[in-house]
């Protein structure tokens, strides 16, 4: 994103572009979920992730109470918690392994006021979703996915009670205006309703590139091989699938990036530093599941 001051004297190439994306976004959000004057937007995401234009801009344009909170305080739930309930939140985003120690919080169902939780940044695990609605009925939660390649979010799905039905995966949606969403095999054609393949993305809310990163850059935009006309599409590297409704499911990576409450990490790369360091003859990084969450298991 990039802030204009009164002494530019140019636009960098494609700004244009990202300005109107942002401005699309924000239009959606608030055409899809209506927020006013008697709402509170918590913002509390730290500003290197994308969610935090929206916590920002979202409420600033639609009239509404901009509750901001300390550095920090998103690793901190019980922080979390205590200005939700001091300035009467409505709105506000989680990681769902974050919604999950909200939601382990006593009492939190009865005194919050909450209209939207939104959340993304990783997988939501059906368990997460069920116990949500359950513990927080009347509110909207909203599954939303977008890589940062991308302004700002792109699929969304609306959680709803599967009652007693197992539910493998929580759908992360259809796409949101403006986007376009192709499920492709490694051959770049697309694939039948069902199959696992690459979700690519493409629409106007795409970013063009990686900074003095050409070859990055050519690796993960690429040429549409569906509708043509010169546009290009971002390889997200994850791994999805239509689904009977017509919604797409998450079903991992295709390479080794994995993500742990909303960061996005290559295991590759710790791989590395542990191999260099003089006592470590071979190296395996995971990420495994425990009590508080994923973590790092080296």
């Amino acid at each position: 994103y990039v802030i204009y001051t009164s002494g530019s004297t140019g636009r960098p190439k494609g700004a244009a572009n990202r300005h109107s994306s942002l401005a699309s976004c924000m239009r959606w959000m608030q055409r899809t979920y209506v927020i006013s004057g008697a709402d509170a937007v918590l913002h509390k995401a730290p500003f290197g992730f994308d969610v935090s234009v929206w916590e920002i801009f979202w409420p600033l344009t639609a009239g509404s109470r901009l509750v901001v909170s300390r550095p920090g305080d998103h690793r901190d739930p019980e922080r979390i918690i205590a200005l939700i309930l001091q300035h009467g939140i409505t709105t506000l985003n989680f990681v769902p392994s974050m919604l999950q120690a909200f939601l382990a919080h006593e009492g939190i169902d009865e005194r919050a006021r909450l209209r939207h939780v939104i959340c993304g940044g990783e997988a939501m695990p059906a368990d997460t979703q069920r116990e949500a609605l359950r513990r927080l009925p009347g509110v909207s939660l909203q599954n939303l996915y977008g890589p940062t390649e991308t302004t700002i979010h792109v699929t969304r799905w609306t959680c709803r009670d599967e009652g007693d039905a197992i539910v493998p995966n929580v759908p992360i949606g259809r796409p949101i205006d403006g986007v376009r969403t192709y499920v492709l095999d490694a051959d770049l054609n697309l694939v039948a309703p069902g199959v696992a393949g690459e979700l690519y993305l493409g629409g106007g809310g795409l970013g063009r590139g990686y900074v003095n990163r050409a070859g990055l850059t050519s690796e993960r935009f690429v040429a549409n091989p569906v509708d043509g006309g010169g546009t290009l599409l971002y390889r997200t590297g994850d791994l999805v699938r239509w689904n009977p409704e017509a919604q797409i499911e998450y079903l991992g990576r295709i390479d080794h990036q994995v993500k742990i409450r909303g960061l996005r990490i290559e295991l590759g790369e710790i791989e590395a530093r542990l191999l260099a360091q003089p006592e470590v003859r071979e190296a395996v990084v995971v990420a495994k599941d425990g009590p508080g969450g994923a973590r790092l298991v080296g």
